[in-house]
């Protein structure tokens, strides 16, 4: 999993509340097991019409948010369905950030295991990321994990919260399996001295 450090990138203001993760990723594209190719989906009801075409109204089909790597969306972000496709689709388009007043819990954690941060904060300070977003690709937003603060294209600073060993993991690109493999010395030597004492398992 890549590492998050830090992040400076485009924000893209998604002022919508109970977003939640058939919107997200719509049922259709479930069939696959992989996590990549989704992000041409994401939010596929918002962003195409009956034909395929692109809506030019919806935020990420504008030029200046076809790169954006933050989000800052409205309140009860994620619910729904537990659907882990759902951060697979935010990933694979690139957004790196999902900055919120409060999000569904399992969605929140599904995050953190692919290289997500999700950020939440008073809905005064998601306010104030939502105008700065609206400045499109003007302004940059700078996301610090290891300071934990969020600084505005305008030098505001909010500091935020995030679970300790979430941080880490994030910081040093860990997910389950890679948590796993950092024992591996450990399991290996379980394996060997057990199959030594019980060599007829």
């Amino acid at each position: 999993m890549e590492k998050f450090t830090r992040l400076s990138g485009i924000a893209a203001p998604l002022p919508l509340i109970n977003v939640d993760t058939d919107m997200i990723i719509p049922k259709q594209f479930l069939k696959t097991i992989k996590r990549s190719g989704l992000g041409v989906n994401l939010f596929d009801e918002m962003r195409y019409d009956d034909e395929g075409r692109e809506i030019p109204d919806f935020v990420l089909n504008k030029p200046q948010y076809r790169n954006a790597e933050i989000l800052v969306a409205g309140d009860n972000f994620g619910c729904g369905s537990s659907r882990e496709h759902a951060p697979w689709a935010i990933k694979d388009f690139g957004i790196r950030c999902v900055i919120a007043p409060s999000f569904a819990d399992i969605f929140f954690n599904n995050c953190f295991k692919n290289g997500i941060l999700p950020i939440t904060l008073p809905q005064e300070q998601v306010d104030v990321l939502m105008i700065d977003a609206e400045k499109g690709s003007n302004a940059r937003i700078e996301v610090d994990l290891e300071a934990q603060t969020i600084t505005t294209s305008d030098g505001e600073v909010f500091p935020f919260e995030v679970d300790a060993f979430k941080k880490h993991c994030l910081l040093e690109g860990l997910d389950d399996i890679g948590l796993t493999m950092e024992k591996a010395s450990a399991i290996d030597s379980f394996e060997a001295r057990s199959s030594s004492e019980r060599p007829w398992v």
